[in-house]
């Protein structure tokens, strides 16, 4: 494995870094969700129906192993409310357990472990 790449899709800013390690990739994923929930929490919205701050997301932010048909994916979105929801893989996303921030990185590491 070569490293791991963070993506961080906040509005319509996109960044990416790469990380020689999973601790190191990892730590950069929570300073990058402490930034974006350091904005605040989103308005609601209305079109076609009513969405509230918990349905809307407010960045997304992924980690890759590289690799295009052998890469592991995997991250969290930050919702407008400030909560987490860890997910893994890319074009088949699937959320994971998680119920609380620690949790929701755990997640994320695990998924990405090697082996």
């Amino acid at each position: 494995m070569t490293g791991y790449r963070l993506t961080v899709r906040h509005g319509s800013r996109v960044d990416r870094a790469s990380y020689a390690d999973l601790a190191g990739a990892i730590a950069a994923m929570e300073r990058a969700v402490d930034e974006v929930r350091a904005e605040g929490p989103l308005e609601g919205v209305k079109v076609l129906r009513d969405f509230e701050p918990a349905e809307r997301v407010a960045a997304r932010i992924e980690l890759s192993t590289g690799g295009w048909l052998r890469g592991r994916d995997a991250g969290v979105d930050v919702m407008g409310d400030g909560h987490l929801v860890a997910f893994a893989g890319g074009m088949r996303r699937r959320e994971l357990d998680a119920s609380a921030d620690e949790a929701a990185f755990e997640a994320v590491r695990r998924a990405l472990r090697p082996g």
